[in-house]
């Protein structure tokens, strides 16, 4: 076994220095190569090296020519292909659907990542090297595995196994299924004979489909029906969200008209010494010495370690569910101690750690009793009011105070965003204990909204619960002479909300002189439960109606989460007129805008008032 280099391979002749002929396995990305835990490529090509296979990387590959795809030559085993960190449509455009001018993920900020870019990339390997495997992973692949609605297309696209010619796809994480992949074909097995390992999808020939489907799978409506019928679409989506649970999760099949797409009980969470081994492989913490400009990603998180994996929040509008799953998997602390003692002694580090957490940071080390032998509740969502839930912080504060104390280090800070309910739910030091040392001028929370109907779909806390954690902060803050504030991230557009619900918000962030400098506009990425509601205008759970605000509307209800900008009066008066709050319209403390006057007066555009 050829011990790991600094970088992994990105050219045969580094391959050569490491005295490889033929690479294993290529990994080709639609990032620059950054050999960094929280890189997808990075963490992969890790992991397989240390299984036991060799692997090189091709980074944003010109697609338009050969060059780029055949530098590293043939994989002895497969290729694997990922748009990288990012769905490539979310990083390419805004949620206005405009281009973006820059990319975080590539050196100096240049955009080379094409649109869909594993079809893109799939398309010309399949090209270029026929019969050599093809596996999928990474974001892209893993949330586009069914029919999926596609925002910027605004229609309803197939799984992207029927779009890109591979062979497998690999979802989650994947680390599991991609050594598992690599061993099996390392023996001998033919790629198509793969199709037993958790947490992967294929394909199966339509006849085969009909001759003899496999036993225990759930077939959900097929393409052809979900794009014919909303309702229909609503219903398949709601039937795989529920089997996305890896303990009691079942196969999942849906149709498409040239082929079916199996996708296998997702894969079993890694256990603690797993994850500990994976995150403690020796990565360089650099961007490839190849590259002549930084690359933007890389510095808020060169510094940053992973405690854990996994939300059991289950916010409608993240894809978590689908992807990392609401069982949450935890570091030991011996090994967070271990990586961040190496960290002071890498170039660079200033003795800040710049951010210890996952998904969300103060789950780590929580559990549930049932995880590990019934999974996820099918039925309802993990709370602090569940009585098998063990929400304590105790494990993140002793895991906080100990990096702290570490020699060479002198802050650590939490970067990731907290769950407030968690906090309200558990009374004692966690709060005063990051409020002294572990976060800056301000503390970000996500309350997303305050209206009860619009949280509900949200699968949000109510408004109560924020309220009761802004006081507790506000009580920490008593005798301070360097006060810390908070920032709430709010969102407008979400399916459910109507103007009046944004005026409501608009009331709330006025009446509590909150600063919303951080808000997002509702963007619908695949497979998540906000997604379906705003494609089918329909609860998947539910089957009711949900009012969704789209063109002029979802921007008027952007503008009324920003009212004190001067730029958005017009949208925010006609926002205030058409929920019948004229009153909210004036010169008094109250008001949220000026009305025009003389030769300020306009004429706005207006659309029907949304019914409650």
């Amino acid at each position: 076994m050829i011990p790991q280099s600094r970088f992994l391979p990105m050219s045969r002749e580094e391959g050569e220095q490491l005295g490889i002929d033929q690479f294993d396995i290529i990994l080709i990305t639609g990032d620059a190569y950054v050999d960094h835990p929280s890189f997808g490529t990075s963490l992969i090509g890790r992991v397989l090296w240390d299984a036991g296979f060799s692997v090189g990387i091709i980074s944003q590959p010109d697609w338009k020519s050969d060059a780029d795809f055949t530098r590293l030559g043939v994989p002895r085993l497969f290729f694997v292909i990922s748009s990288g960190n990012v769905d490539s449509m979310v990083n390419n455009f805004t949620p206005n659907r405009k281009r973006r001018s820059d990319d975080v993920y590539s050196p100096g900020g240049i955009l080379k990542r094409p649109d869909r870019a594993v079809i893109v990339y799939s398309n010309k390997v399949r090209q270029l090297f026929p019969g050599v495997p093809i596996v999928l992973g990474g974001i892209e692949a893993s949330l586009r595995r069914f029919a999926h609605y596609d925002y910027w297309q605004d229609r309803v696209r197939q799984g992207i196994l029927a779009d890109a010619p591979a062979d497998l796809l690999a979802f989650g994480m994947a680390e599991r299924q991609m050594a598992e992949i690599a061993h099996r074909l390392n023996a001998g097995d033919t790629v198509r004979s793969v199709r037993d390992i958790r947490g992967t999808a294929y394909t199966m020939e339509i006849a085969e489909w009909r001759r003899s489907p496999p036993a225990g799978v759930v077939e959900i409506p097929g393409f052809a029906d979900v794009v014919k019928d909303k309702e229909v679409y609503a219903r398949a989506f709601a039937l795989h969200y529920a089997e996305q649970d890896p303990v009691r999760g079942k196969a999942v099949a849906q149709p498409h008209p040239k082929t079916v797409i199996i996708q296998n009980p997702p894969a079993k969470p890694l256990s603690t010494k797993e994850l500990d081994h994976i995150y403690e492989l020796p990565f360089s913490r650099e961007a490839h010495p190849s590259y002549k400009k930084p690359v933007p990603a890389l510095e808020p998180v060169r510094f940053s370690v992973v405690s854990h994996r996994g939300c059991f929040g289950a916010c409608s509008f993240c894809a978590l569910t689908h992807h990392q799953g609401r069982i949450v998997q935890s570091r030991s602390r011996e090994s967070l101690v271990r990586e961040v003692t190496l960290m002071t002694k890498m170039p660079g580090f200033k003795g800040i750690v710049q951010d210890v957490g996952g998904p969300t940071a103060n789950m780590y080390g929580m559990y549930c009793d049932l995880w590990n032998k019934a999974g996820a509740c099918r039925d309802r969502h993990c709370s602090p009011a569940c009585r098998t839930l063990h929400a304590s912080h105790a494990s993140q504060c002793e895991l906080l105070t100990t990096l702290r104390n570490i020699p060479g280090v002198k802050k650590v800070f939490i970067g990731s965003g907290i769950r407030y309910d968690l906090v309200v739910a558990d009374p004692g030091q966690y709060l005063g204990l990051i409020c002294d040392h572990h976060v800056s001028g301000h503390l970000k929370v996500a309350p997303e909204h305050i209206s009860p109907a619009v949280t509900a779909l949200m699968n949000k806390s109510p408004q109560e619960v924020f309220d009761r954690f802004r006081r507790e902060f506000a009580h920490l803050q008593e005798g301070k002479t360097k006060k810390q504030y908070l920032v709430p991230y709010f969102m407008s557009g979400h399916p459910g909300c109507t103007v009046r619900d944004m005026v409501r918000l608009a009331e709330y962030i006025r009446d509590n002189n909150l600063y919303t400098e951080q808000v997002q506009d509702f963007t619908p990425t695949p497979m998540s439960v906000s997604t379906c509601m705003y494609y089918t205008g329909l609860d998947p759970f539910t089957g009711k109606p949900v009012h969704v605000a789209t063109g002029r509307e979802k921007q008027v209800q952007r503008a009324l989460l920003q009212y004190r900008e001067p730029k958005n009066r017009g949208l925010v008066l006609e926002g205030l007129k058409t929920a019948g709050r004229r009153d909210l319209i004036g010169s008094g403390p109250q008001c949220l805008a000026r009305e025009y006057t003389g030769t300020m007066q306009k004429r706005s555009k207006t659309y029907q008032k949304p019914n409650r």
